[in-house]
């Protein structure tokens, strides 16, 4: 019997060191290196391992001094310091980066459209592709531009919009339904057009593209919000 309990007292220890030499080993792991070979640490815990702690998403952040002319006047025009967000992603492809940069800034600010409509036109655009980086961004753009928290809600939440203001509504309504179920219904297309007509309804829809645009290149490359940004949108 006493060779039969030493023989269990021994594959014990050998299994209390096994365990323990295990949780040594994991440490390393659990503080992993990213792709880019720096720990990091984001607002939800760490960032998986392909992506960049200097950029938060799967490329590293491109050197200035390795752009040509044009890539560095877009890289300066940029005016931010880390490479996180669309912004520094599209910088690998100048070009893209500096149409894109245009539509975007005539559509939001050179269109005509209302900040606050802008702003609660791309928040239903980053909910219905469950971009985290582009809602977190534009939560505060769109309080400081006058949106209701309450209408920001309705959005995040996927609540019914009935009750909000007509305007507000139907950009919810039309966001849902070309991006959610890739058609909008006749009822909510004549809504839009009477409310904003047709140059208006062409461009928030171009808003709406530009936007669903940026959340697949965001959501392509894995793009995290910075570890001081708090993340303000659900992900199912």
């Amino acid at each position: 019997m006493k060779p039969f309990q030493s023989l269990i007292g021994l594959l014990l220890l050998i299994g209390i060191s096994i365990a323990a030499g295990h949780t040594l080993s994991a440490r390393p792991e659990q503080i992993a290196t990213t792709a880019g070979g720096n720990s990091s640490q984001g607002s939800g815990g760490m960032f998986p391992k392909d992506v960049y702690a200097e950029t938060g998403n799967r490329l590293p952040a491109i050197k200035r001094d390795a752009m040509d002319d044009a890539g560095k006047k877009l890289f300066d025009a940029r005016g931010q310091a880390d490479g996180f967000g669309p912004g520094g992603i599209r910088l690998y492809s100048t070009t893209v980066a500096e149409d894109m940069g245009n539509v975007n800034d005539f559509l939001r600010h050179k269109s005509g459209l209302d900040p606050r409509l802008v702003e609660l036109a791309i928040l239903v655009t980053a909910r219905e592709a469950d971009c985290e980086y582009v809602w977190t961004a534009h939560e505060p753009q769109g309080l400081k531009a006058g949106l209701p928290q309450g209408t920001i809600d309705i959005v995040k939440y996927r609540k019914s919009p009935e009750g909000l203001a007509e305007k507000d509504a139907v950009i919810i309504s039309l966001g849902r339904e070309v991006l959610g179920k890739h058609h909008v219904s006749s009822a909510t297309a004549a809504r839009a057009l009477s409310l904003f007509g047709n140059q208006g309804l062409v461009n928030i829809v171009s808003l709406m593209g530009d936007y669903a645009a940026t959340t697949i290149l965001l959501n392509a490359f894995d793009q995290h919000v910075r570890p001081t940004d708090k993340p303000l949108l659900p992900i199912p």
